[in-house]
């Protein structure tokens, strides 16, 4: 039995509210427990698919939610579970005969057909499409929690009110329908994957966090990030009912989570130091599709989000590439220590780590951005806006609001038979599945790039 948390933060479980969160802390004491690295970039896609098939982002070739199709300049595409074709935990299991309940697992939508029941993941455009497999299960859902609700139709919104209505809500019917498979389907493997936490620290972290330049001791959602976890723990620990004493459960996340200091404007510094040339003046701060790039006159160009990603304009690659082929090392070596050297907005390091795809990653396979930036490792998001008065730095998020950024490292916790309690380090988010596949008496895949933890002592 697998709980997937997305973004749940283990200084958070395991430290500051253990105490408030009985069904977690029992799994604790009698499991082992620690931190849980995750791959870079640690965001929800792809990590929920590389930690179910034990690949890199490298081998998937999906560095993000969006990803470049071709080396064209507008072929960027949302990277659903058509881009995933390593086989995963349930597929695994599927050919061994062994059955899986499979629900809202990041990387599932469109559903694809297993040895057991599948309810798609937050991906899934509306309840109008086909997100259960076997089809007719979607009626099931319906009568059991009435409309399903994949996630919340807002999260980077200032009406907290409805936000914390909204992820209460969604997280309610989805454990409704965890509690209802478990106690109607034959499982050999169970696993889902709750949003709900990703979506509350993303949207009051600030209230939560002294250290947040926004933060308010006398805010009144103070604690909401808190009842949010107390109120989780229990549903928990309504579904360990279901876990008999030959059952394992493992609870996990793919990512932990951080305050956000602020963004730094990628595509601005790129413009300002002579690495991009927009086709029109920016008026204010404007989306780079806005105005427009004169690629001709461009050598590099940025994406924003969590983690911000540089791709360079190479002769023969790109339509209209401007960097010599035999340039391209130095022009990126370049780059990268020089994004690596914007300090802050008091003018102090920020700290940022720059990473090459094949450096970090054995296989790198689609169209890899060619730098991988964690601006202020982490503390700070990359922000693609151009253009305006206010300088490359920026406490406004271009996407909405939002007071928390994605942290390397997530955490498992995982108690059952023949496991000694104890915290252990040194664990990675690759060596879950290969765990899993053990205890369910599954051969793991030579291409599995993890190992199992439970020959690692676990």
């Amino acid at each position: 039995m697998v709980i997937g948390l997305d973004c749940a933060e283990p200084t958070l479980v395991f430290e500051r509210w253990r105490d408030r969160l009985p069904t977690l802390s029992g799994l604790m004491e009698r499991g082992r427990w620690g931190r849980l690295t995750s791959v870079i970039p640690p965001i929800t896609v792809p990590a929920w698919s590389c930690m179910m098939a034990s690949r890199t982002p490298g081998d998937l070739g999906i560095y993000g939610f969006r990803n470049r199709a071709g080396h064209g300049y507008d072929d960027l595409f949302i990277a659903n579970g058509t881009a995933v074709k390593a086989p995963r935990i349930w597929d695994l299991a599927t050919r061994a005969g062994k059955r899986s309940i499979v629900l809202g697992v990041p990387g599932t939508y469109p559903p694809r057909p297993l040895n057991g029941v599948m309810v798609t993941c937050f991906l899934t455009p509306s309840t109008q499409s086909q997100y259960t497999y076997p089809p007719m299960l979607k009626r099931e859902v319906e009568r059991v929690v009435g409309e399903y609700l994949f996630d919340c139709t807002n999260f980077r919104t200032e009406d907290k009110e409805d936000l914390l209505r909204q992820v209460y809500d969604m997280t309610d019917r989805r454990f409704a329908l965890a509690e209802h498979l478990l106690a109607t389907k034959p499982w050999d493997f169970f696993v889902m994957v709750e949003m709900g936490v990703d979506r509350m620290h993303h949207g009051f972290w600030k209230d939560m966090d002294a250290g947040h330049h926004r933060h308010d001791p006398d805010g009144r959602y103070r604690d909401a990030i808190l009842d949010y976890h107390v109120h989780l723990d229990g549903l928990m620990g309504r579904l360990l009912e279901h876990a008999d004493d030959d059952t394992v459960v493992a609870v996990v996340s793919d990512h932990g989570a951080k305050r956000m200091d602020g963004g730094i404007r990628v595509n601005e510094w790129l413009r300002r130091e002579g690495y991009l040339r927009t086709a029109t003046e920016p008026g204010g701060a404007t989306p780079l599709s806005g105005v427009g790039v004169d690629w001709a006159g461009t050598t590099a160009w940025g994406e924003g989000g969590y983690y911000g990603r540089i791709f360079l304009n190479v002769r023969g690659r790109e339509p209209e590439g401007t960097i010599d082929p035999a340039d391209y090392e130095r022009v990126r070596d370049e780059l990268a220590e020089r994004l690596a050297a914007i300090p802050d907005d008091r003018g102090e390091p920020l700290g940022t780590r720059v990473y090459k795809p094949e450096e970090v990653y054995d296989e790198v396979n689609g169209v890899a951005p060619d730098l991988i930036v964690y601006f202020g490792d982490l503390r700070w998001r990359a922000v693609g806006t151009v253009g305006g008065d206010d300088g490359i730095h920026t406490f406004e998020n271009d996407t909405g609001p939002d007071d928390a950024n994605h942290a390397q490292d997530g955490l498992v916790v995982m108690a059952g038979p023949g496991i000694e309690p104890g915290p252990v380090e040194g664990m990675h988010l690759l060596d879950v599945a290969p765990t899993l596949l053990e205890l369910l008496g599954i051969e793991a895949p030579a291409s599995m790039r993890g190992t199992s933890l439970l020959a690692a002592g676990v």
